[in-house]
């Protein structure tokens, strides 16, 4: 089963992202920080998705959460998540960017342009 690494300071927004990606058949872990997130990684090496949001309380931001992920996790994909103009522009292959407000459908269809699962 595919894993994601779900991570989203807005409870009610990590909360329906999670049931929503758990309804299509993903395996989801919800963390509220990237903080929380970095030690779950160094722990958890087996996340196939790192869905993130870019602006979020703590030391750590999602920019940086992704650039950890990928050094302790090579193979991993990342969707950087903002409300705000900072989407990124200078992405790695692997790594895609939406702005929120999204559809659950968008977010599917950005983890199927990623390959994640194949």
């Amino acid at each position: 089963m595919i894993r994601i690494l779900l991570v989203e300071d807005e409870m009610l927004l990590r909360e329906l992202m999670f049931e929503e990606l758990s309804e299509s058949g993903y395996a989801v872990t919800p963390i509220a920080t990237a903080d929380e997130a970095l030690r779950l990684i160094e722990k958890d090496k087996a996340f196939d998705l790192l869905l993130t949001d870019i602006r979020m309380p703590g030391e750590t931001d999602g920019w940086g959460l992704g650039r950890r992920a990928r050094q302790v996790i090579p193979a991993i994909r990342v969707i950087y998540a903002s409300g705000y103009s900072d989407q990124g522009s200078d992405l790695y292959a692997h790594e895609r960017s939406i702005k929120k407000p999204f559809r659950h459908e968008q977010i599917l269809g950005l983890i199927a342009d990623l390959g994640v699962g194949r």
